[in-house]
Formats: structure tokens, sequence, C-alpha cells
């Protein structure tokens, strides 16, 4: 699997803002949601616990949310998500759910990854939806935000 011009546009997308995120003090994580055949953009999230003390406003989950009401459907087959860390146990389940077509992510998460690492929950095939998995896109990018993002955080 490789990917393409878009969505390696749309993951520079998700790196700003992850930049955003992280200039409002969350963890720097950027998600956008976009048609897979034109690149239309669906929504977009960034991070938001701090911000909206809710413990599920991640990236993905925000994004997919915004894409939902854009298109009015629950379903987004047709469309492909790039983020820029793995999803975490809550989104893999939310990108299940929402039938996202694909998944496009940057930086690996040792901590809590449910794509690749931990656990491989969007190519399981006891669930009933499955999705292609792009993993590595802008991945040293992505690391090296998170990184700054805790560095700076150690320092206070």
């Amino acid at each position: 699997m490789s990917t393409s011009e878009l969505d390696t546009a749309m993951m520079a997308r998700a790196l700003e803002l992850a930049d955003l995120a992280a200039d409002e003090g969350e963890v720097p994580v950027g998600a956008v949601v976009y048609d897979t055949a034109s690149g239309r953009v669906l929504g977009e999230g960034r991070n938001g616990r701090e911000r909206e003390r809710q413990p599920w406003r991640h990236a993905e989950f925000v994004a997919i949310q915004r894409a939902c009401a854009t298109i009015g459907d629950w379903r987004l087959n047709d469309a492909s998500l790039a983020v820029t860390l793995e999803p975490c146990p809550m989104c893999a389940g939310l990108i299940v759910n929402a039938r996202v077509g694909r998944v496009i992510y940057g930086a690996a998460d040792p901590k809590a990854g449910a794509v690749d690492t931990l656990f491989e929950l969007l190519t399981d095939e006891r669930l009933n939806h499955r999705c292609e998995v792009i993993a590595g896109v802008e991945a040293e990018a992505s690391a090296e935000k998170l990184r700054a993002f805790f560095a700076r955080l150690r320092q206070r």
C-alpha cells in the first residue's frame, strides 16, 4: 500500500493542526478526514482534552464527528483519515464503527497504539469492518512534534 500526493497533502494539513493543538497546550495530534476520490476535506480535528476537559476530544474523534456532520451520515466508507499519531483503542473503535475506508498515520504510539503497535483493531478479521492502513507517513515529523512538546512540559 502506498500513499498518494493527496495523502501526503492531507498529512501535511494534519501536522499543521497538530501545531495548533500544541499552541493551545494540547498534545500535538491533528487529523483530517477526506473523500478518497475527490480529496474534499470532510472534517478536521486536533486534540482538545485539556481545553474542553473531555477525555474523548482526540483529534480523530473530532475529525470523524465533523465529517459525519458534513455528509449527513455515520458511514465513512469512501473516506480516508490522515492522523499524525497512531490511533488509540477508543479512536480505533470509532474508526471501525464509522466504517472509515483508509487510515494513514504518522508516528507509532508505543503506549496506546491500537492499529499496529499494541493492538491491530483496524485489521482484525473478527470485527465487521476493516480498514486499509498505511503507517509511517511523515512519522519523523510527527514524532518530533511530540518529543518537543513533552520536552517543554518537563522543563516546566
